[in-house]
C-alpha cells in the first residue's frame, strides 16, 4: 500500500481538529472533548495515572476530572498524515512551576467529514529531557 504522507490540506484539517480539542481541554468543554473521540468501545486512552477503554468509560472519567492547571503550553507539535483518513499528532506540554515535561500522542481517523481520536497516550518525564 502506498500512502501520501503530509498532504497540506489534510494536515491543516487535523491541526484544526487538534487545536479545537486542545481549546476544549483548557476550558473543560466536556461536549467537545467527548466529540473529539470516536464513539466506540474500541478507543483507548492511557493517561499519566489512568486509562480508559471505550467512549463511555472515557466520558465518565473526564466528567470527574478537575480542570487542568492554568498556563499549559505546547511545544514540538507534529502532525503527520497518512493518506486522507489517518493521522498521528505528537506534542509536548508543560505547566509553569511543574518539574515534568508532558508528552501526548493521538491517533486520529476521519469518520465521514469529521476527525476523531481513536487512541491517545499521555505521559510525563522529569525535566530535562535529552
Amino acid at each position: 500500500m502506498s500512502w501520501e504522507i503530509d498532504r497540506a490540506e489534510v494536515v491543516a484539517e487535523v491541526k484544526a481538529a487538534f487545536d479545537a480539542y486542545e481549546a476544549a481541554l483548557m476550558t473543560q468543554d466536556l461536549e467537545v472533548l467527548a466529540q473529539s473521540f470516536a464513539e466506540s468501545d474500541y478507543i483507548v486512552r492511557f493517561g499519566v495515572n489512568d486509562r480508559q477503554h471505550g467512549a463511555g468509560e472515557l466520558a465518565t472519567w473526564r466528567a470527574a476530572q478537575p480542570p487542568l492547571p492554568p498556563g499549559r503550553t505546547l511545544s514540538e507539535t507534529v502532525v503527520t498524515t497518512f493518506g486522507s483518513d489517518v493521522a498521528v499528532v505528537s506534542t509536548c506540554f508543560s505547566y509553569p512551576g511543574r518539574p515534568a515535561l508532558g508528552r501526548q500522542s493521538q491517533t486520529w481517523l476521519r469518520f465521514g467529514n469529521r476527525w476523531r481520536i481513536v487512541a491517545a497516550h499521555v505521559s510525563e518525564v522529569p525535566h530535562p529531557v535529552s
